[in-house]
């Protein structure tokens, strides 16, 4: 499928820009015109669901763009939004010229925004604060205006200059105390000095962030704009330059020696989107997926703050020689700040693919399996290369010689793969028969089967899934719970939401000749949507669990729903599906045991009060720059967060043990034996696996 798309895109664009060759000459314009009009072209011929271009599309983008542009409201005012106004519904008419008014005005704002605000901070931080008087700075970003005039930005900008160097010397005062307290010999700072370095400190680290904005070229505010753009077709549709294709997606795992883990541009900040399982970090326990890295330090050298740094600018400081030591200042979800000191190592992949282990839990059910798989696997590079499916398919074979009386397929935070292998996964536990329905924009759906007849699994099986479980785990799940086969358990309201299918195209390839404007870079197109054999789609619902229990994003609007502007739910026809294997009965009585018990369960009550706590953290955007109310705030924060630290303890009566299979080769490498005693030790604290081992007690 994956070649097919790229060739109809190759041949589309071929039609439409191939056959007639552009004017061209070393203004960079016309390069710019070309770019932007082949991107426009092939999203009205490809996308799934192409986008009118008028004044109506014209608007959302010119919003869209205004808030990528300054989405902390840092540098530009309403005088300057009056001078891109006139431009905000006259996009489309630029798309249809290759022309870039709105862009040309933006830059030109842009920098004379940089250029005032930053002499506003290096005035500002000249002189130190008075932190007695009673007065508060506004940090949230959604809905914020932007300042009336000059004189309200500057004063914005005193605020935010006051809060940064409060929090501080905040933090200087406590490390100086908690030395004092534990004995230890310590240089005392007075206040006045703690205040002046805290000032300097935030200088530099400001002047380092505009010193990395100025270094950027058109060709990065270019792909911003057209970002602004595509992002109206949907969140998974880009443009990538070329330099940014090769660290889309950065995953610090393999063969790189790193941390092991995936990140992201989140706005100012570069945020943990995942852990990569058997990696430093994941062995840590501390870094977190949604976790925002604010400063990296190597290790006995001052903080680098990488607020507004590029992503691979961060990565490139994250990286490092095994052995050596990286420190990584997070903002945590709940608005708390944390120091994680991670040894960087190469990254085990063999963490990352299917295993298994027999549990029992002592008055409810014994010799169940359990089998984790963290992704959809597959090595399309190499004849023989792993393949999920298959894995898991032994995986299968093995706990079944232990005559399991059920089976727990662990699909939490795993964002998805290979459809290959889900279409045959899913058939592991069924009779032949449809599993997805995949569209292509104006072409009746395909239906992928599983056309083997075999049913490996025929007994009890229960699947656990989060919000964080995306695409090929959501088909999965889907497919199961439409045919009745398994009780599908979730650690949140609904799974990630993401029913879209994306390829990437290069533009180098669809356009013949003009070899001196190359490279182009690339396109993310979303071609294709899933849709359920019952007919509906995984897009923006999810898949929602027969049975919810809460986690600490209970309270959070997570996943798709969380994107701007993403394709709607849809429905179509259903395929017909049936199966004779098992079926899951009562649901409804299940789930009314389950709520039972989560009511009375403490840990349970623990987490839900936790969940409160940070959507109730998330929704504050007022703090206090006053010296006396923000210690006691950090204080009484601080207070409250360390309630909920550790509040997962080993589970009485619940045993988790390797398959004796397995053991030789867990003997055999002392690495992988600490690896796996890590795993089970965190599987005895599992409070979602001991409920679903009760719900599959009770399943019948």
């Amino acid at each position: 499928m994956k070649n097919k798309g790229a060739l109809i895109f190759i041949v589309a664009l071929a039609i439409l820009v191939g056959g007639a060759y552009f004017p061209f000459n070393q203004d960079n314009s016309q390069k710019e015109a070309i770019l932007i009009q082949t991107i426009m072209q092939g999203l009205e011929q490809l996308h799934y669901k192409p986008a009118a271009i008028d004044d109506d599309f014209s608007a959302k983008a010119f919003d869209l763009y205004l808030d990528r542009i300054d989405l902390g409201r840092r540098w530009l005012t309403q005088e300057d939004i009056a001078l891109l106004k006139p431009f905000e519904k006259s996009i489309d008419n630029q798309l249809e010229e290759g022309t870039f008014q709105l862009l040309d005005v933006a830059i030109e704002r842009i920098e004379a925004g940089l250029k005032k605000t930053q002499s506003y901070y290096q005035d500002i931080l000249s002189k130190p604060f008075d932190f007695s008087v009673d007065e508060a700075v506004e940090l949230g970003n959604e809905d914020k205006a932007f300042a009336k005039d000059d004189a309200q930005l500057k004063e914005y900008w005193r605020k935010a200059m006051k809060y940064e160097t409060l929090n501080k010397v905040y933090n200087k005062q406590k490390s100086q105390n908690d030395k004092i307290e534990k004995g230890e010999e310590v240089e005392k700072k007075t206040f006045a000095e703690m205040e002046e370095k805290s000032r300097e400190e935030v200088l530099k680290t400001f002047n380092d962030w505009y010193d990395r904005m100025s270094k950027d070229r058109r060709s990065d505010y270019l792909s911003d704009y057209i970002n602004a753009l595509t992002n109206i077709y949907d969140p998974h549709t880009s443009y990538l330059l070329p330099k940014d294709k090769a660290n889309f997606d950065i995953n610090m795992s393999g063969t790189l020696e790193g941390i092991g883990a995936r990140l992201q541009t989140d706005g100012d900040y570069t945020k943990v989107s995942e852990i990569i399982p058997g990696g430093p970090a994941w062995k840590g326990k501390e870094l977190e997926a949604n976790d925002l890295i604010t400063k990296v330090a190597q290790d006995g050298e001052e903080p680098l703050d990488v607020t507004g740094f590029r992503i691979d600018d961060v990565v490139k400081n994250i990286r490092g020689k095994k052995g050596t030591i990286v420190n990584l200042t997070v903002k945590k979800v709940d608005g708390t700040e944390q120091v994680i000191s991670i040894t960087r190592d190469v990254v085990e992949i063999d963490e990352g693919y299917a295993k298994s282990a027999i549990v029992n839990l002592e008055g409810a059910s014994n010799n169940i399996g359990y089998i984790h798989l963290p992704r959809f696997y597959a090595d399309f590079q190499r004849s023989g290369g792993r393949s999920c499916a298959e894995d898991v398919a032994m995986e299968v074979e093995k706990l079944k010689a232990n005559n399991v009386d059920g089976i727990i397929l662990d699909l939490r935070s795993n964002g998805g793969g290979s459809l290959r292998d889900v279409v045959k996964m899913t058939g592991l536990f069924i009779e032949e028969g449809p599993i997805v329905q995949v569209k292509t924009r104006n072409q009746s759906p395909d239906v992928l089967s599983d056309t083997d007849p075999t049913v490996q699994y025929d007994g009890k099986l229960i699947v656990l899934v989060n919000s964080f479980s995306a695409s090929a785990s959501e088909i999965l799940a889907a497919a199961l719970q439409d045919y009745g086969r398994a009780i599908i358990i979730g650690t949140g309201k609904t799974t990630f939401g993401k029913g879209t299918v994306q390829r990437f195209f290069d533009l180098d390839r669809a356009i013949r000749g003009y070899n001196e404007i190359k490279p182009l870079g690339d396109v993310k197109l979303t071609i294709q949507k899933f849709y359920r054999v019952d007919g509906g789609s995984t897009q923006l619902k999810g898949v929602q669990p027969d049975i919810i229990l809460p986690d600490r994003y209970f309270y959070l609007k997570l996943g798709e729903q969380d994107q701007e502007y993403p394709m709607s739910w849809s429905e179509i026809e259903p395929v017909n599906h049936d199966q004779k294997v098992y079926r899951v009965n009562g649901k409804e009585i299940l789930s009314k045991s389950s709520f039972g018990r989560i009511a009375n369960h403490p840990t349970f009550k623990l987490v839900k009060d936790d969940a409160a706590r940070l959507k109730a953290q998330r929704d504050e955007t007022q703090f206090a720059i006053d010296l006396e109310t923000y210690s006691a705030e950090r204080k009484e924060r601080e207070a409250i967060a360390k309630e909920f630290e550790d509040i997962f303890t080993p589970i009485d009566g619940l045993k988790i043990t390797n398959l004796d299979v397995d053991m030789e080769d867990i003997k055999m490498d002392e690495a992988k034996q600490a690896r796996n005693d890590d795993w089970l030790e965190n599987l005895h604290k599992d409070i979602y696996l001991e409920e679903a081992m009760r719900i599959m007690s009770e399943m019948k």
